[in-house]
């Protein structure tokens, strides 16, 4: 009798870790800062951000969103859309859109939650409010699904970008009434503090980017997002890494694990950037990594390997 209790138990235990994330905890809302799932637990989401899709197009596939969700254990994936830059959305939408929807098929596939982000740094309203009301209508039963409708703002005032985020919220809500939406704030998704005293209102699972290059943002950016959680603004790190601002120089790795452990301090969500294989520190495959994951050791640059440690570590626990 004990050891078919223990069996029981052994299988019930094997099935909940190996179980899909959006199974364990389905349609997840915001309750006052914290993300929350279905049963009202506690959610944090940890994962990777693909690089931009007109950059580095070929990872943005099944076998790399399977590879990511099985061996680096990440239970959230960022499809970032470029939309200015050459071959972007504005001069390729339909490409750029098969793009992203191949990368959100496949995490529904895999049962893992998925960003779809409108990678820009200026305000394109009227392009992005088509581009999210087709993703609204197509995407809007899938719990999976989370809309960040403006990567990082750059010399916008908050001022405009609330008027635009308004906006948009308003075109994916006439669709999408559940489903998270990730809003950016001033200089690059660093200036929390103006949202944190001038949220939008009116609107439920809201939740506001914070960005973050370990070795040029340290605390100060850190007292920002203490003082943006103390009102009460809900966060969610949806790029960060380990080097400088630019992408490029040393790892630093003392910062990168005090924003680890501020982020799991306070139960915030975040994600790294990026899976691509460009010649710079934050890319974290090398040049002539399978575009299909299959990744070794030897196929990841320093900050690969790190991210890959933290993603399994911590998606583990």
């Amino acid at each position: 009798m004990r050891t078919i209790i223990l069996a029981a138990f052994f299988c019930m235990t094997t099935s909940f870790i190996n179980a899909q994330p959006v199974k364990i905890h389905g349609q997840l809302h915001v309750d006052k800062t914290q993300l929350k799932d279905e049963h009202g637990n506690d959610v944090v989401l940890r994962g990777m951000s693909f690089g931009w899709h007109n950059f580095w197009p070929r990872f943005y596939n099944e076998g790399a969103v399977k590879w990511l969700y099985n061996d680096w254990k990440a239970t959230v994936l960022r499809a970032a859309m470029g939309v200015e830059p050459k071959n972007g959305y504005i001069d390729k939408p339909e490409e750029s859109k098969a793009r992203i929807e191949a990368v959100v098929d496949a995490a529904i596939k895999e049962g893992i939650y998925v960003i779809i982000d409108w990678h820009s740094h200026h305000i394109r309203l009227n392009e992005a409010k088509t581009f999210f009301k087709e993703m609204a209508e197509k995407y809007h039963q899938y719990p999976n699904i989370i809309y960040e409708i403006f990567n990082e703002p750059e010399y916008d005032s908050w001022a405009d970008v609330k008027a635009y985020s308004t906006e948009v919220i308003s075109t994916i809500r006439a669709i999408d009434s559940n489903n998270v939406i990730l809003v950016g704030s001033p200089h690059w998704d660093q200036d929390i503090n103006l949202p944190a005293d001038d949220p939008i209102k009116g609107y439920h699972n809201l939740m506001y980017t914070l960005h973050y290059y370990a070795a040029t943002h340290k605390q100060e950016l850190r007292d920002k997002g203490d003082y943006a959680l103390k009102k009460g603004l809900p966060l969610f790190i949806s790029e960060s890494a380990g080097m400088e601002a630019s992408g490029d120089g040393a790892i630093n790795k003392d910062e990168w694990q005090k924003w680890i452990d501020w982020s799991e301090k306070n139960k915030i969500s975040w994600i790294t950037w990026s899976v691509s294989d460009k010649d710079e520190t934050c890319s974290v495959l090398k040049a002539g990594a399978a575009s299909d994951g299959g990744w070794t050791k030897d196929d990841l640059k320093e900050s690969g390997i790190l991210a890959r440690e933290y993603l399994r570590k911590l998606n583990n626990e």
